[in-house]
């Protein structure tokens, strides 16, 4: 009885053999894995201040005597002389081009990023003034003469490449992009939302274009030159600038 099992047994076991060796090659052997994540930002060296949101600024300036002043048109043409950088914060609106910022508008930025940035993880710092420019206006229906008109409301000068609000954080830039854009999208001057390595990077760039351009008629050649007279019909402005900015426009193309 025992053989019998035996023999039994024996027949199966090699049956199963050989049904596994024929079966082997078909058979797709799947093997477990972890999958790979990027690294997450590293914040350690981001400080939250105290008070993370924008301040009001005022609507008029504390002045003992309000003094009434040219329009300057030279306060809004061309590059900015003074907060082109980062400072704190990791993105920022930055000014691709000249204008006028009223009270109205900062009040618009000030609400709309305190309303909808979360202040235990991000803050937010002005770049700019407030308003300290005043301008004047005459009543509806005055005659001509009669001297300036009185003063209606004051304004910040922005000039092209200044930054505007700067935001920080524990924050990504997918996170602000939306807010910062809507809020960018309203200014009454083109504007976009950069980063430290974007605004680098846009930097470096024009660098480049001016290191490795081919071109050997560039606008500051015939104009120190003066091909065909042409000192005659352009401003001492853009010969110092090299014609990149037309007026309170930025040109980003012109080399």
């Amino acid at each position: 009885m025992l053989a019998v099992m035996r023999s039994a047994i024996a027949g199966l076991l090699s049956r199963s053999a050989d049904c596994s060796a024929v079966l082997q090659p078909h058979l797709k052997v799947l093997s477990a894995g972890l999958k790979t994540y990027e690294l997450p930002p590293d914040y350690s060296d981001v400080v939250l201040p105290e008070k993370p949101k924008l301040k009001f600024l005022n609507k008029v300036p504390n002045l003992k005597k309000a003094k009434k002043e040219m329009k300057r048109l030279r306060d809004i043409q061309g590059p900015t002389k003074g907060a082109g950088t980062f400072t704190t914060g990791q993105y920022a609106i930055v000014a691709m081009g000249g204008g006028y910022l009223q009270w109205g508008h900062m009040e618009m930025m000030r609400l709309s990023i305190n309303r909808r940035l979360d202040p235990s993880t991000t803050f937010a710092r002005w770049r700019i003034n407030a308003p300290y420019k005043p301008i004047t206006r005459k009543g509806l229906g005055q005659r001509m003469g009669g001297g300036k008109g009185a003063i209606d409301h004051y304004v910040t000068p922005v000039k092209s490449g200044r930054l505007i609000v700067e935001v920080g954080g524990h924050v990504e830039l997918g996170e602000v992009e939306s807010v910062l854009k809507e809020v960018a999208k309203k200014l009454p001057f083109p504007a976009k939302v950069m980063s430290r390595e974007s605004l680098a990077a846009m930097q470096q760039e024009q660098a480049e274009k001016e290191a490795n351009n081919q071109n050997p008629w560039t606008f500051q050649r015939v104009a120190r030159s003066n091909m065909l007279g042409i000192r005659r019909v352009i401003s001492p402005f853009d010969l110092h600038n090299h014609g990149r900015y037309s007026g309170k426009f930025f040109n980003p193309a012109r080399v």
